[in-house]
């Protein structure tokens, strides 16, 4: 175990992380695997090393005195300072700080970084409020989701989430084939042993804690043994992580600055046996409850997302503004149009996060949570591919097709492509790096990732939507209809 990892849970906290704590925190022993080889350190292996630094950069952001009260704040015992993304907020001052603190990280990474830590850190904050509930599947869960904040708040650690289940026959429960889902194979006074998979845990490479959670659809089909909730460090014995393809890479890699810099990683875990102690269990077989906890635990990670998904939109417009005028098009009247779409989209979400601070309420345990807003995720999965669509649309056939840098400094090519391949605003190497941007946001495997992402992360669109239409089917004005067809108009 590297000296730079994680106390336990019982030692004296760390605080805020600095680059070089962070990096070297990840060697502690994790069992990563790229392309059937297992990885020995992710900091110096080239498919994570710029990603993992770039994480680094922005924790050194913290003690930049320009950003430092932004980003962090005084903890409750006064001893060290925390991130406001750790913060337990109490008022409405407090919420705003957590959008504060995200703006901060979602401008960094130009709101690429789905599952940053300024995401991951709120879905502790949300473990630590629904405690209560917890408490009411086992006393000593309540003191576990307390424990576990805390010593996540107070050494800075990057958390990752497993969710989803394997992808074997989603017509099938595990009560049919236990493969298909994490299960419980043995249970004694120490804790738990748990066998099976989880696929899609994004950052798990560069994480120190996983949380396991959701598992709640089980229950709808009598499969509640296998409702599990739980936290895990990453190195733990028997924890197996496989990595997707990097993304952003290959032989023109410094084409791919978005790609190279902010891929998370997705990765599909293996649990191989793993022994998890109990005071790091937090739910059991209550199908109900983990219904009820989706919800609450995720309320301030739906808000902070929404400070994500705008900082995205934001750099999508801004490139094909650009764009638009590098090659002389930003007159046309259809392209003002599409560009006009894309920034009514960036104007909504700042629409959906202050409805989300005016329909502030206290939980039962007095932290302020932001209101739900349902509908935001539903429309942000339906406008997000329209996005995309509309920077491919201005760019054309330009995205496929500019210089590498290589290219540019060929002094036999230079000549030709300062003049053929220059753009009405910009020169050539200026025009290709805009549109390798464009390439980069869009097209190649960064790009359709990123857009797949948009689509899946919030959930299911057709769960969601129908969610919505429960909402308003015994709604006030669902009654008034009704009432006008038993008691119609008089003349």
């Amino acid at each position: 175990m590297s000296i730079d990892s994680p106390p336990r849970p019982s030692a004296a906290p760390l605080g805020l992380h600095t680059s070089t704590r962070y990096l070297r925190s990840l060697a502690d022993g994790r069992e990563v695997w790229l392309d059937g080889q297992r990885v020995s350190d992710v900091t110096d292996h080239p498919a994570f090393t710029a990603a993992a630094r770039e994480l680094g950069r922005m924790f050194d952001l913290q003690h930049d005195p320009a950003l430092r009260d932004q980003l962090t704040t005084s903890a409750p015992t006064g001893t060290h300072r925390l991130s406001w993304a750790y913060h337990l907020p109490t008022t409405l001052a407090d919420l705003q700080a957590k959008r504060g603190n995200a703006d901060v990280w979602m401008r960094e990474s130009w709101g690429q970084h789905g599952r940053s830590p300024a995401f991951m850190s709120t879905i502790a904050v949300g473990i630590y409020d629904f405690r209560k509930r917890l408490a009411t599947n086992r006393p000593d869960f309540e003191a576990n989701a307390e424990n576990f904040y805390r010593y996540c708040s107070d050494n800075d650690l990057v958390l990752a989430h497993a969710l989803g289940d394997p992808q074997i026959d989603r017509s099938a429960t595990p009560v049919d084939d236990p493969d298909l889902a994490l299960r419980i194979v043995a249970e004694n006074s120490d804790g738990i042993v748990v066998r099976g998979a989880k696929q899609l845990t994004t950052l798990a490479p560069f994480a120190h804690e996983v949380l396991v959670y959701l598992s709640a659809s089980f229950a709808n089909r009598g499969a509640e043994q296998f409702v599990v909730w739980f936290a895990a460090p990453i190195n733990t014995t028997g924890l197996k992580i496989l990595c997707r393809e990097p993304l952003g890479h290959g032989s023109f890699g410094h084409a791919h600055p978005f790609g190279r810099r902010f891929d998370e990683q997705d990765a599909m875990l293996f649990f191989d046996d793993v022994f998890v102690p109990w005071d790091r269990v937090l739910l059991l077989h209550d199908g109900a409850l983990a219904r009820e906890g989706l919800g609450r635990i995720n309320a301030w990670s739906q808000y902070v997302g929404q400070v994500r998904f705008r900082e995205r939109l934001q750099s999508l417009l801004s490139v094909a503004i650009v764009l638009a005028e590098s090659i002389g098009v930003d007159g046309f009247r259809n392209i003002q149009e599409d560009l006009g779409e894309l920034a009514s989209y960036v104007e909504i979400c700042d629409y959906f996060l202050d409805a989300g601070e005016a329909g502030a309420h206290h939980t039962d345990t007095g932290l302020l949570a932001p209101a739900a807003t349902p509908a935001a995720a539903v429309w942000a999965a339906q406008i997000a591919a329209r996005c995309t669509e509309i920077v491919r649309r201005i760019g054309s056939a330009g995205i496929l097709m500019q210089p590498t840098e290589a290219d540019l400094a060929s002094p036999q090519l230079r000549p030709f492509l300062d003049t053929y391949m220059r753009g009405k605003t910009l020169p050539v190497d200026q025009k290709a790096r805009l549109f390798r941007l464009a390439w980069d946001l869009t097209e190649d495997g960064f790009g359709s990732r990123q857009d797949l992402y948009e689509f899946v992360h919030r959930g299911d669109i057709t769960r969601n939507r129908i969610n919505l239409v429960h909402k308003h089917k015994n709604s006030a004005h669902v009654e008034r209809v009704r009432s006008l067809i038993t008691r119609p108009f008089s003349d």
